[in-house]
């Protein structure tokens, strides 16, 4: 199975400015969303050549969706460089999920995606003030100090969604709690993963397919739960691991061993959609924190 490669989008090329405005870091999140799609294989996730383990959405589905969502991350990122609070934060993001539904006639493409790379541009968006680039750390700090005491009080909420409710039923590390704990897996797991295997020659489709299995084996993806509940979670936590000690993507058969696992993923209904957004963010990060050469 040969994958798509991904398109060039010249129109979301990245400002060389020192400072990201709203615009550049609405820009750049919209491509990471992109990258996260063009990824494949991607076991069990949507990619441009087939729907993984969604039989009610295709690539097609998500093209809507990140199309709709394109002004919601200038949007937020603009709330967050005006020192808007958490509830105008919510509000905004509400919006967004209103019209990314509009868009996919109902179906969830990127929920998940819609509150974690939200808060990042409202936190990118509160470090333009500095004019300088910010840092991963800068953008933890900025989560923490502007809404962090906002997002504790959310993780304590009683769970509404399929997710939610997934890992609360399980014991697991909700999406909340990640939020409140200024997202440790994408910034002490992801965002190094990717990073690391770039400098060290990985096409940047390795580094991403590497960078995706590093949080599928580390994260408590509640939509892993919600699907195959604890067991099925633990099933997709091993499989990863064992590609990655393996040798990953890098290695002869790497792309064959990664859709094998996909086969098994599809068989099982298991999608790793809360890994899938943790890549996106990191595509993101790394983006933003990264100077133009």
């Amino acid at each position: 199975m040969t994958c798509a490669q991904p398109l060039h989008w010249t129109a979301l090329t990245r400002s060389n400015t020192l400072s990201p405005t709203p615009s550049t870091i609405g820009r750049a999140a919209t491509r990471a969303l992109y990258h996260e799609l063009a990824l494949c294989p991607k076991p069990g996730l949507v990619t441009l050549l087939d729907s993984g383990s969604h039989r009610d959405m295709d690539a097609h589905t998500f093209m809507r969706s990140l199309f709709t969502l394109r002004s919601y991350f200038v949007a937020i990122a603009e709330l967050g460089l005006q020192g808007a609070d958490f509830p105008a934060l919510e509000r905004c993001g509400i919006q967004a999920e209103a019209r990314m539904l509009a868009a996919t006639r109902g179906i969830n493409t990127h929920r998940g995606v819609i509150f974690m790379l939200g808060l990042l541009c409202a936190a990118a968006g509160a470090l333009t003030r500095t004019n300088t680039r910010p840092s991963p750390e800068q953008l933890r700090d900025a989560l923490r100090h502007g809404w962090g005491h906002a997002l504790d009080a959310r993780a304590l909420r009683m769970p509404s969604l399929p997710g939610g409710i997934a890992a609360r039923k399980h014991g697991l590390r909700s999406a909340s709690t990640e939020a409140a704990l200024a997202f440790p897996v994408l910034f002490e797991t992801a965002v190094p993963a990717l990073t690391a295997g770039l400098a060290r020659g990985l096409t940047t489709q390795q580094a991403r397919l590497d960078t995706l299995f590093h949080v599928i084996a580390v994260l408590d993806d509640s939509n892993l739960a919600h699907r195959g509940g604890l067991q099925g979670l633990r099933h997709a936590q091993q499989s990863a691991r064992h590609f990655l000690a393996a040798g990953g993507a890098a290695r002869a058969d790497g792309l064959e061993a990664a859709h094998a696992i996909g086969n098994d993923f599809v068989a099982r209904n298991l999608s790793p959609g809360g890994a899938a957004d943790t890549l996106a963010a990191a595509c993101w990060v790394v983006q933003l924190c990264t100077p133009c050469p």
